[in-house]
Protein backbone atom coordinates (compact mmCIF):
# COMPACT_ATOMS: atom_id res chain seq x y z
CA UNK A 1 0.00 0.00 0.00
CA UNK A 2 1.27 3.48 -0.87
CA UNK A 3 0.40 6.85 0.57
CA UNK A 4 -0.64 8.84 -2.49
CA UNK A 5 -0.88 12.63 -2.61
CA UNK A 6 -3.14 13.56 -5.53
CA UNK A 7 -2.81 17.25 -6.39
CA UNK A 8 -5.75 18.63 -8.34
CA UNK A 9 -8.14 16.31 -6.58
CA UNK A 10 -11.38 17.81 -7.89
CA UNK A 11 -10.43 17.53 -11.55
CA UNK A 12 -12.43 15.16 -13.73
CA UNK A 13 -9.53 12.71 -14.09
CA UNK A 14 -8.58 12.87 -10.41
CA UNK A 15 -12.14 12.17 -9.25
CA UNK A 16 -12.06 9.02 -11.39
CA UNK A 17 -8.55 7.99 -10.33
CA UNK A 18 -8.96 8.39 -6.57
CA UNK A 19 -11.52 5.62 -6.03
CA UNK A 20 -9.49 3.25 -8.20
CA UNK A 21 -6.41 3.78 -6.06
CA UNK A 22 -8.45 3.53 -2.87
CA UNK A 23 -9.87 0.22 -4.12
CA UNK A 24 -6.29 -0.99 -4.65
CA UNK A 25 -5.63 -0.37 -0.96
CA UNK A 26 -3.71 2.88 -1.27
CA UNK A 27 -4.13 5.69 1.23
CA UNK A 28 -5.10 8.63 -0.98
CA UNK A 29 -5.08 12.29 0.01
CA UNK A 30 -6.67 14.55 -2.62
CA UNK A 31 -5.64 18.20 -2.61
CA UNK A 32 -8.29 20.78 -3.53
CA UNK A 33 -8.31 24.57 -3.55
CA UNK A 34 -12.00 25.09 -2.81
CA UNK A 35 -13.41 23.91 0.56
CA UNK A 36 -16.74 23.37 -1.21
CA UNK A 37 -15.14 20.43 -3.05
CA UNK A 38 -14.22 18.46 0.07
CA UNK A 39 -17.42 16.40 0.06
CA UNK A 40 -16.94 15.37 -3.58
CA UNK A 41 -13.40 14.25 -2.86
CA UNK A 42 -14.30 12.36 0.29
CA UNK A 43 -17.04 10.55 -1.61
CA UNK A 44 -14.25 8.85 -3.60
CA UNK A 45 -12.82 7.36 -0.41
CA UNK A 46 -9.89 9.77 -0.35
CA UNK A 47 -9.00 12.18 2.42
CA UNK A 48 -9.33 15.83 1.43
CA UNK A 49 -6.64 18.46 2.02
CA UNK A 50 -7.52 22.08 1.28
CA UNK A 51 -4.46 23.90 -0.07
CA UNK A 52 -4.23 26.48 -2.85
CA UNK A 53 -1.15 25.20 -4.66
CA UNK A 54 -1.07 28.30 -6.86
CA UNK A 55 -0.25 30.51 -3.88
CA UNK A 56 1.49 27.98 -1.62
CA UNK A 57 5.25 28.40 -1.41
CA UNK A 58 7.73 25.53 -1.53
CA UNK A 59 7.90 25.31 2.25
CA UNK A 60 4.12 24.92 2.53
CA UNK A 61 4.09 22.34 -0.24
CA UNK A 62 6.91 20.44 1.46
CA UNK A 63 4.75 20.17 4.57
CA UNK A 64 1.88 18.95 2.40
CA UNK A 65 3.97 16.33 0.61
CA UNK A 66 5.86 15.03 3.64
CA UNK A 67 4.97 11.47 4.60
CA UNK A 68 3.70 10.51 1.13
CA UNK A 69 5.14 7.71 -0.98
CA UNK A 70 4.12 9.15 -4.33
CA UNK A 71 2.92 12.54 -5.58
CA UNK A 72 0.51 12.60 -8.53
CA UNK A 73 0.16 16.00 -10.21
CA UNK A 74 -3.22 16.26 -11.95
CA UNK A 75 -3.83 19.97 -11.32
CA UNK A 76 -4.30 22.63 -13.95
CA UNK A 77 -5.53 26.18 -14.34
CA UNK A 78 -8.11 25.09 -16.89
CA UNK A 79 -6.96 27.39 -19.67
CA UNK A 80 -8.30 30.77 -20.67
CA UNK A 81 -5.91 32.82 -18.58
CA UNK A 82 -2.25 32.62 -19.63
CA UNK A 83 -0.96 34.14 -16.38
CA UNK A 84 -2.80 31.57 -14.26
CA UNK A 85 -1.79 28.78 -16.63
CA UNK A 86 1.88 29.58 -16.09
CA UNK A 87 1.32 30.09 -12.36
CA UNK A 88 -0.29 26.66 -11.89
CA UNK A 89 0.80 24.36 -14.71
CA UNK A 90 4.43 25.49 -14.64
CA UNK A 91 5.38 27.37 -11.49
CA UNK A 92 3.29 25.55 -8.89
CA UNK A 93 4.10 22.20 -10.50
CA UNK A 94 7.82 22.96 -10.28
CA UNK A 95 7.47 24.03 -6.64
CA UNK A 96 5.75 20.72 -5.90
CA UNK A 97 8.69 18.84 -7.44
CA UNK A 98 11.12 20.80 -5.28
CA UNK A 99 8.87 20.07 -2.30
CA UNK A 100 8.89 16.35 -3.04
CA UNK A 101 12.68 16.38 -3.18
CA UNK A 102 12.91 18.38 0.05
CA UNK A 103 10.50 16.02 1.81
CA UNK A 104 12.33 12.92 0.65
CA UNK A 105 9.42 11.72 -1.48
CA UNK A 106 11.08 10.20 -4.53
CA UNK A 107 8.14 9.08 -6.68
CA UNK A 108 6.40 11.72 -8.77
CA UNK A 109 3.78 11.19 -11.47
CA UNK A 110 3.03 14.09 -13.80
CA UNK A 111 -0.14 14.18 -15.89
CA UNK A 112 0.92 16.17 -18.94
CA UNK A 113 -0.45 16.04 -22.50
CA UNK A 114 0.38 14.32 -25.79
CA UNK A 115 2.68 16.64 -27.74
CA UNK A 116 4.37 18.44 -24.84
CA UNK A 117 7.98 19.22 -25.61
CA UNK A 118 10.16 21.90 -27.19
CA UNK A 119 8.73 20.96 -30.60
CA UNK A 120 5.07 21.23 -29.50
CA UNK A 121 4.51 23.55 -32.47
CA UNK A 122 1.71 25.64 -30.94
CA UNK A 123 2.12 29.24 -32.21
CA UNK A 124 2.21 32.08 -29.71
CA UNK A 125 -1.03 33.58 -30.99
CA UNK A 126 -2.88 30.32 -30.32
CA UNK A 127 -4.85 30.30 -27.03
CA UNK A 128 -3.38 26.84 -26.31
CA UNK A 129 0.20 28.16 -26.43
CA UNK A 130 0.47 29.06 -22.74
CA UNK A 131 -0.65 25.58 -21.70
CA UNK A 132 1.69 23.85 -24.15
CA UNK A 133 4.58 26.04 -23.07
CA UNK A 134 3.87 25.63 -19.34
CA UNK A 135 3.54 21.85 -19.53
CA UNK A 136 6.68 21.60 -21.64
CA UNK A 137 8.63 23.59 -19.05
CA UNK A 138 7.27 21.53 -16.14
CA UNK A 139 8.03 18.24 -17.87
CA UNK A 140 11.57 19.35 -18.71
CA UNK A 141 12.20 20.45 -15.13
CA UNK A 142 10.92 17.11 -13.82
CA UNK A 143 13.15 15.16 -16.17
CA UNK A 144 16.12 17.12 -14.84
CA UNK A 145 15.45 16.22 -11.21
CA UNK A 146 16.67 13.21 -9.27
CA UNK A 147 13.08 12.17 -8.60
CA UNK A 148 11.77 8.76 -9.60
CA UNK A 149 9.40 10.31 -12.13
CA UNK A 150 6.79 9.16 -14.63
CA UNK A 151 5.30 11.55 -17.19
CA UNK A 152 1.90 10.65 -18.62
CA UNK A 153 0.91 12.26 -21.91
CA UNK A 154 -2.69 11.46 -22.79
CA UNK A 155 -4.20 12.62 -26.08
CA UNK A 156 -7.32 14.77 -26.41
CA UNK A 157 -9.62 13.83 -23.55
CA UNK A 158 -13.14 12.48 -23.98
CA UNK A 159 -15.98 11.62 -21.61
CA UNK A 160 -16.24 8.04 -22.88
CA UNK A 161 -16.31 5.17 -20.40
CA UNK A 162 -13.07 3.35 -19.71
CA UNK A 163 -12.23 0.44 -21.98
CA UNK A 164 -9.17 -0.59 -19.98
CA UNK A 165 -7.17 -0.60 -23.22
CA UNK A 166 -4.76 1.95 -24.69
CA UNK A 167 -2.02 2.27 -27.31
CA UNK A 168 1.42 3.71 -26.61
CA UNK A 169 4.98 3.49 -27.82
CA UNK A 170 6.86 4.10 -31.05
CA UNK A 171 4.76 5.22 -33.99
CA UNK A 172 1.73 6.24 -31.93
CA UNK A 173 0.41 9.67 -32.90
CA UNK A 174 -1.99 11.91 -31.00
CA UNK A 175 -5.64 10.92 -31.16
CA UNK A 176 -8.20 10.63 -28.34
CA UNK A 177 -8.42 8.95 -24.95
CA UNK A 178 -11.14 8.83 -22.34
CA UNK A 179 -10.57 10.53 -19.01
CA UNK A 180 -11.66 7.27 -17.44
CA UNK A 181 -8.83 5.41 -19.19
CA UNK A 182 -6.37 8.10 -18.04
CA UNK A 183 -7.55 7.47 -14.48
CA UNK A 184 -6.87 3.76 -14.93
CA UNK A 185 -3.40 4.54 -16.28
CA UNK A 186 -2.65 6.63 -13.18
CA UNK A 187 -3.83 3.78 -10.99
CA UNK A 188 -1.66 1.32 -12.89
CA UNK A 189 1.44 3.54 -12.73
CA UNK A 190 1.09 3.91 -8.97
CA UNK A 191 0.92 0.12 -8.73
CA UNK A 192 3.89 -0.51 -11.06
CA UNK A 193 6.85 1.49 -9.71
CA UNK A 194 9.27 -1.11 -11.02
CA UNK A 195 8.43 -0.48 -14.69
CA UNK A 196 7.55 3.22 -14.74
CA UNK A 197 10.63 4.90 -13.27
CA UNK A 198 11.89 7.80 -15.42
CA UNK A 199 9.52 6.87 -18.21
CA UNK A 200 7.34 8.98 -20.52
CA UNK A 201 4.10 7.30 -21.58
CA UNK A 202 2.19 9.01 -24.41
CA UNK A 203 -1.05 7.21 -25.15
CA UNK A 204 -4.48 7.04 -26.79
CA UNK A 205 -7.42 4.72 -26.45
CA UNK A 206 -6.34 1.46 -28.06
CA UNK A 207 -6.36 -2.33 -27.92
CA UNK A 208 -3.65 -3.20 -25.41
CA UNK A 209 -4.58 -3.79 -21.74
CA UNK A 210 -3.45 -0.85 -19.61
CA UNK A 211 -1.59 -3.00 -17.09
CA UNK A 212 0.23 -4.70 -19.96
CA UNK A 213 1.41 -1.38 -21.41
CA UNK A 214 2.33 0.14 -18.05
CA UNK A 215 3.89 -3.07 -16.76
CA UNK A 216 6.20 -3.45 -19.76
CA UNK A 217 9.64 -2.10 -18.94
Amino acid sequence: MSRVLLIGGHGKVALLAAPLMVADGHDVTSVVRNPDHVADVEATGATAAVVDVESADTERLTELVRGSDVVVWSAGAGGGNPARTYAVDRDAAIRSMDAAAAAGVSRYVMVSYFGAGPDHGVPQDNPFHAYADAKTAADAYLEGTDLDWTILRPSTLTLDAATGHIEAGDGVTASRVSRDNVAHVIRSVVSHPETTSRRVIAFNDGRSPIDEVVGSA
